[in-house]
């Protein structure tokens, strides 16, 4: 059995950007390129293979069959899991899901 392949979509990078930067507006640009190398990090090391991670809590986003996965606590990660191929589509703060 392969590797699962990753994929992220425009809307997931943006996501990422945008919390980057608002974390280098503080004058932390170390921190913000630490946060996301931890985030690819954390996505890289799922274990997609042989884990069917949950439906997302929200309704709108799991009535699209779509996955959500948490992130210290204050993000969630969300993403299509198809076999061998994982598509991430959005990273958003978990007080934003409904």
């Amino acid at each position: 059995m392969g590797k699962t392949k990753i994929n992220f979509l425009d809307t997931f990078i943006e996501n990422l950007a945008s919390v980057s930067l608002f974390i280098e507006s503080k004058g932390l640009t170390q921190t913000a390129i630490l946060f996301k190398e931890k985030v690819y990090d954390f996505i890289e090391n799922l274990n997609f293979d042989k884990t069917e991670y949950s439906t997302c809590r929200d309704p709108e986003r799991a009535s699209s069959g779509l996955k959500c996965i948490l992130f210290n606590k204050k993000y969630t990660i969300v993403f299509y899991q198809m076999g061998d191929e994982v598509l991430i589509i959005e990273f958003v703060a978990s007080k934003m899901i409904h």
